[in-house]
């Protein structure tokens, strides 16, 4: 994918639906070259065309959520894979960069075995020789290609771990970290009970989103592992939260 095709991803999951003239406009390039971009990112089904205009695929399609800030998300799932030990069992949950720190884990670590609810993710690794998964059972769905249900989380209640590691869609000072799928969110309340440590990845524009439901407090949080383009004020009042924020330079 080329700079100027992620940018378009990037504006995409801004804007929502965007004219195609005015992409060519933000991107002061011609409409002719504006729209090969275009056709490239639909046959790759990250987007969609209608009437003049673009617009991402399912939001909810862990996909086209790897496809834009993806180098970002690889300098904060490698920060966040360097406390993981050798032979260590952890936890992860769906998402992006959580699906990116599961291949690295996977990659740079000897014996270490992922418990997870998302068949993304076991998907993901299972081309890596030394991927070990433990894939919870559950009610699927379909565009997160995840676990959730009663069954997951009697699943979950088997295992006991130091470190889970989440994503999040939002936050919100007074609700703490927040997802935008009750279910999800309920598998990840019952995953939260099982471990030591709960360490968050996520860019920092989730800060300034806002789910849907409660996914977990703030003092539930151990780390956060994020972007430096976090807000001081954010930043701030996770600290006085007892969260211990680590910031990844994407400059």
């Amino acid at each position: 994918m080329t700079t100027r095709q992620s940018n378009i991803l990037e504006i995409l999951a801004e804007r929502q639906r965007l004219e195609v003239t005015k992409l060519s406009d933000m991107l002061k390039v011609s409409k002719v070259t504006i729209r090969k971009d275009l056709d490239h990112l639909v046959e790759q089904g990250l987007i969609k065309r209608e009437h003049g205009f673009a617009y991402l695929s399912s939001g909810d399609d862990i996909n086209n959520r790897l496809a834009y800030h993806y180098e970002a998300k690889l300098k904060i799932a490698k920060a966040a894979a360097a406390t993981v030990q050798h032979g260590e069992i952890v936890m992860i949950e769906n998402g992006s960069c959580c699906a990116i720190l599961a291949a690295e884990l996977a990659k740079t670590k000897r014996d270490v075995t992922i418990i997870t609810n998302s068949a993304f993710i076991a998907d993901y690794v299972r081309k890596i020789p030394s991927a070990k998964i433990v894939l919870i059972g559950g009610d699927y769905q379909n565009e997160a290609q995840v676990m959730v249900g009663p069954i997951a989380r009697r699943c979950i209640e088997a295992f006991f771990v130091d470190k889970l590691f989440i994503g999040t869609d939002g936050f919100n000072s007074g609700y703490g970290f927040t997802n935008n799928d009750h279910m999800r969110a309920e598998c990840v309340q019952g995953m939260a009970k099982q471990a030591a440590r709960i360490i968050v990845l996520t860019e920092s524009q989730k800060f300034s989103h806002k789910g849907a439901v409660c996914l977990l407090s703030t003092g539930q949080v151990s780390i956060v592992y994020t972007d430096n383009k976090i807000l001081r004020e954010t930043e701030r009042f996770l600290k006085e939260n007892g969260v211990t924020v680590n910031k990844i330079s994407i400059d």
